[in-house]
């Protein structure tokens, strides 16, 4: 007898539906087809113990399984319970006429209990584009799927509550969550804050910029003066993202295995804050593997990927970076696979001035050689220094300041309020014009810049200028006039004025003279 069931694989971000065709014929053997892995292979014996352990049947025939398409290779353990339902509606152990309308996935302990698989909400979301009445899957993915609508996500612990859920007995309620309630009712949920932060005016209007422009940042000044403090705050001042946004980010750390059951609904509702340690391998970074599984830059996608010590970050892992900050995407490419993962983050970099880290200390004495600073600073690449927008010095806060014991400052919150509205100014600009995959003033082309950048005489002279006795690349004119941008937009101005250009200027001051010690 052949019967069919559905289960699903990814690729990238996105899932694929494949055809699990399983055939019962006279003889004793159990077959799986269709270019399968070793933990396909392996099923069997998963199968078997799980059937055993639960008084389940396994019928003494040739089994012979076919995974179509038959030319895409089968990656994964997730294929057991679908294998598994074939095998027992095969065998009249359970009714068939749900199974050509939900799709199925779950790994199969011995003893019958249904495991946790990666990518759950992409599989889900392409059983609903297919037209699947629901999904069955293990309790502990089902309220990532559940975040699709009008999907009947069913959630079982083991192979016994699907049995039961197929042949009408009672079984678990489908799981059903409030999506756009659960989203909205955890935007602003921050335990941190700005305010935190004493001092460091100038390093917070900085960061004000790069978060209302979606700008890159690289933060220098010695340990302690703040750094990763501010860092961490960032999320708290971007603005919030869209439900698009969220379910896009939450389908990469669904793929990666990476969400928890601390978020609400399932979905991802807070910026991404990846920091990655400076040991990390251009792998882990990027992406790959086998199977292959987004990095970092990946799980920071619509959020922030974060660089604490960026000189001790080997330097082929750095320049790896190169062209998923132009491209806002990396494409991983082996012999048996090509995948693209979405990479859209804003990136903050942190680093000491030099390598005992006083340089630039007010109090403390730098005990480090000239060679050694130029050594510590060549570290980084002038091609990548030209894809950071705004370059910010970090001042240690005075001790008067740091013995305050109110806060002072503003809020989080105040600050989120005028990113929030230049955003607003930047999207209504591009969709009026019809620019619809460019969200902000960081990814603005060519063309874009030149509609919306343009700059009377007194500020072309000053770029001029800067230009020559900076030694600034043309990248990084660039990079000054999508700041400038911003800039405006914070103050509420369509047109960028000199004053727009002169701080934007100050932002490239470090190439000059902390960065090109050649």
């Amino acid at each position: 007898m052949l019967v069919k069931t559905y289960s699903s694989t990814v690729e990238g971000i996105d899932a694929r539906t494949i055809t699990v065709e399983v055939n019962l014929s006279p003889g004793i053997r159990f077959l799986v087809v269709g270019l399968p892995d070793n933990a396909v292979r392996e099923s069997q014996q998963r199968i078997t113990a799980a059937f055993a352990n639960n008084r389940l049947h396994m019928p003494g025939f040739n089994i012979l399984v076919n995974m179509a398409p038959a030319d895409m290779r089968k990656v994964g353990s997730h294929y057991d319970l679908p294998i598994a339902v074939g095998i027992l509606a095969a065998s009249k152990q359970v009714a068939s006429p749900m199974l050509e309308r939900y799709v199925l996935v779950g790994e199969l302990s011995l003893d019958g209990a249904l495991l946790p698989v990666k990518g759950a909400l992409p599989i889900a979301v392409q059983a609903w584009k297919e037209g699947f009445e629901g999904i069955i899957l293990p309790e502990a993915n089902a309220r990532e799927a559940a975040v699709v609508q009008n999907l009947k996500v069913y959630g079982a612990a083991d192979l016994m509550q699907v049995v039961a859920l197929l042949n009408g007995e009672p079984a678990p309620e489908p799981t059903v969550i409030d999506t756009r309630a659960e989203y909205f009712s955890k935007l602003d949920d921050f335990d941190i804050d700005f305010r935190d932060v004493k001092g460091q005016g100038e390093v917070k209007r900085a960061l004000e910029i790069a978060a209302a422009g979606g700008h890159n940042v690289l933060m220098i000044g010695p340990p302690g003066a703040g750094k990763s403090m501010l860092a961490k705050r960032m999320p708290t001042i971007t603005p919030p993202m869209t439900l698009a946004e969220a379910l896009e980010t939450t389908k990469i750390h669904s793929v990666a295995g990476k969400l928890g059951d601390n978020h609400s609904g399932g979905l991802l509702t807070a910026r991404p804050f990846r920091a990655p340690h400076h040991i990390t391998s251009e792998v882990a970074l990027v992406g790959g593997g086998v199977p292959p599984q987004p990095g970092e830059i990946s799980l920071a996608h619509n959020g922030i990927l974060f660089l604490d010590e960026l000189p001790e970050f080997n330097r082929r892992t750095l320049e790896v970076l190169r062209q998923p900050l132009d491209e806002k995407r990396i494409t991983i490419s082996r012999a048996k696979y090509s995948v693209d993962y979405p990479a859209n983050f804003m990136l903050i970099a942190a680093m000491n001035p030099c390598p005992c880290g006083y340089r630039t200390h007010p109090e403390k004495t730098c005990t480090c050689t000239p060679s050694a600073q130029a050594r510590y600073m060549n570290k980084i690449s002038g091609p990548l220094l030209d894809r950071i927008d705004i370059q910010v010095e970090v001042i240690p806060v005075a001790v008067e300041s740091m013995t305050r014991r109110l806060r002072e400052g503003e809020t989080s919150t105040q600050i989120r309020e005028r990113v929030i509205a230049a955003r607003e100014r930047q999207t209504r600009r591009l969709q009026r014009d019809g620019y619809a995959n460019t969200h902000n003033n960081a990814m603005l082309t060519p063309e874009q810049m030149e509609r919306y950048c343009r700059l009377d005489d007194e500020s072309i002279e000053l770029i001029r200028h800067a230009m020559t006795t900076m030694g600034l690349s043309g990248r990084a004119y660039d990079r000054i006039l999508k700041v400038a941008r911003t800039i405006a937009d914070l103050a509420g101005s369509e047109v960028i004025r000199i004053d727009h250009v002169a701080e934007a200027i100050q932002y490239r001051s470090l190439d000059c003279s902390h960065l090109t010690n050649h």
